[in-house]
């Protein structure tokens, strides 16, 4: 088996891949990448068990169909100190080793068997739609963020799917924030949902073209597929019931607050500086189009307080966020200003984008601190 590759094209394929690799395995063939070569088509895969990633690419110069199992680190640690160059791989499949020349020398690796890289769960049953690359990146990207990282409750650590008659939306939470993201120019083949893992996600968000290439997306009871020209990626979804999250949202919070979003998250950034360092707790006071951000640390008798202006439709009100939380939500938020839904100090305030994409929903939802006395 021999074949004849760029360098930097390789590595980049590899790199698109190589972060399925978990740091601590239990075989060592999980450290490998899977090499097969057909005609000159060569396939690139790597696996985790849970979560599999696969890329083709063209070779030049391909004599004789083959499999190997290479190992990743040191194959990856070489091309990134190669400058752009081809490579002529040759590959022994008797005994398994491996021969790389380049223009400045010969390097040799031992591999493994191929049959000892773990199958790609077998598709079987499907339900399967097709949507646009942006469109799956810019889902991953409104909803990761917000993901639990509490495997007590394993459904909260992935990103639930749900698909509708009206089209399909993207649902997290970690229980103190809560973010619904919607798609209505997705057409759904059923109404149905199932939770994504957050760890395939990022390798898709880090992977797929942001562009309109067409992905098509299958699923089963057991497993997510994702598959476009040249690269395909499948993962074991999340064996739990995601949470009633509807029930969460408040029905009706009249009081309406608009401003920046900049300059919120600027004040939000200097003002919590000074507050408690275990609840980040900022509190927000409106009075008419005034609002006033204030944090305290009595331990070290630190305080800030900063005044924006902003419109305000309600009844005047104090009310307490996490603003490390609340941050990194307006950070995910698009648009020049956002606005912000309340009803009372105890109950969860919603914040909405004032400009959106067409086809497109977004809410997210946090929930306040009791405001310190």
């Amino acid at each position: 088996m021999r074949f004849i590759v760029t360098s930097t094209a390789l590595l980049k394929n590899l790199q698109q891949i190589g972060g399925v690799i978990s740091a601590n395995t239990v075989l060592s063939v999980l450290e490998d990448f899977l090499f097969e070569l057909k005609g000159n088509t060569l396939t690139l895969t790597a696996t985790d068990l849970e979560t599999m990633m696969r890329v083709q690419m063209d070779v030049n110069d391909a004599q004789g169909d083959g499999r190997i199992c290479i190992p990743s680190k040191i194959l990856t640690d070489y091309l990134k100190n190669l400058p752009e160059q081809p490579i002529t791989f040759n590959v022994n499949l008797q005994d398994l080793s491996i021969e790389m020349s380049s223009d400045v020398g010969k390097y040799k690796i031992g591999g493994e068997k191929a049959d000892d890289f773990p199958k790609e769960p077998a598709p079987g049953e499907t339900t399967s739609f097709n949507m646009p690359s942006i469109a799956l990146i810019e889902s991953i990207n409104n909803t990761l963020f917000a993901v639990s990282n509490d495997t007590l409750r394993p459904a909260m650590t992935g990103v639930y799917f749900e698909l509708g008659k009206k089209g399909i939306t993207f649902v997290s939470t970690d229980a103190h924030r809560l973010v619904q993201y919607g798609k209505t120019d997705i057409v759904c083949p059923a109404q149905e949902g199932f939770v994504v893992p957050k760890k395939p996600l990022q390798q898709l968000k880090a992977t797929l073209p942001a562009d309109d290439t067409q992905l098509q997306v299958s699923y089963n009871s057991s497993h997510l597929f994702v598959t476009s020209n040249k690269l395909s990626m499948s993962c074991r979804l999340i064996d739990a019931k995601f949470p009633d999250y509807k029930a969460v949202i408040p029905k009706d919070n009249p009081y309406k607050l608009t401003i920046s979003r900049a300059d919120f998250v600027s004040a939000l950034r200097r003002v919590s500086i000074f507050s408690n360092k275990t609840t980040n707790q900022v509190v927000l006071e409106i009075k008419g189009n005034s609002l006033e951000l204030s944090a305290q640390d009595i331990d070290f008798s630190y305080e800030g307080k900063e005044t924006l202006n902003c419109q305000y439709s309600g009844e005047d009100m104090k009310i307490a966020f996490n603003a490390k939380l609340m941050v990194e939500m307006l950070n995910n938020m698009t648009g020049n200003d956002i606005q912000l839904e309340l009803s009372t100090p105890t109950r969860a305030g919603i914040f909405r984008p004032m400009e959106k994409a067409d086809n497109e929903e977004v809410l997210m939802l946090l929930m306040p601190l009791m405001v310190g006395v």
